[in-house]
């Protein structure tokens, strides 16, 4: 079964962060991604631009109009995701919890109920 494992950044917590605490979750999205290759369980992974590079796109009568900033307005959002290949839920949440992000934010766990 395959599983979103989303990052929500919030800049507020994350400019409390000592350089320290930063670099170590550098390190440890990379040791992260280690432990799921060598596992077998990694699908892909991307980390996304900050809303302020975000373009919104909605068509209103036939006509596409767009915006600059995220679809949803919040201080926290969506800064990256993980896509795992795993025997079960359990083992998607058990990987989540491992990111090192989710000591300071969330991390969610969706399953993919369909690929194109």
């Amino acid at each position: 079964m395959r599983y979103l494992l989303t990052l929500h950044m919030n800049p507020t917590t994350w400019a409390t962060l000592t350089d320290d605490q930063k670099n170590a979750v550098y390190a440890g999205h990379g040791d992260f991604i280690k432990l799921i290759t060598e596992s077998g369980e990694m699908v892909g992974t991307k980390a996304l631009a900050e809303p302020g590079e975000t373009t919104t796109v909605q068509v209103k009568n036939g006509v596409a109009q767009t915006r600059t900033g995220a679809f949803v307005e919040a201080e926290a959002f969506l800064c990256g995701y993980y896509v795992v290949d795993v025997e079960s839920e359990a083992r998607a949440v058990e990987l989540a919890a491992k990111i090192p992000d989710a000591q300071y934010t969330a991390v969610e766990v969706r399953k993919v109920v369909h690929e194109g």
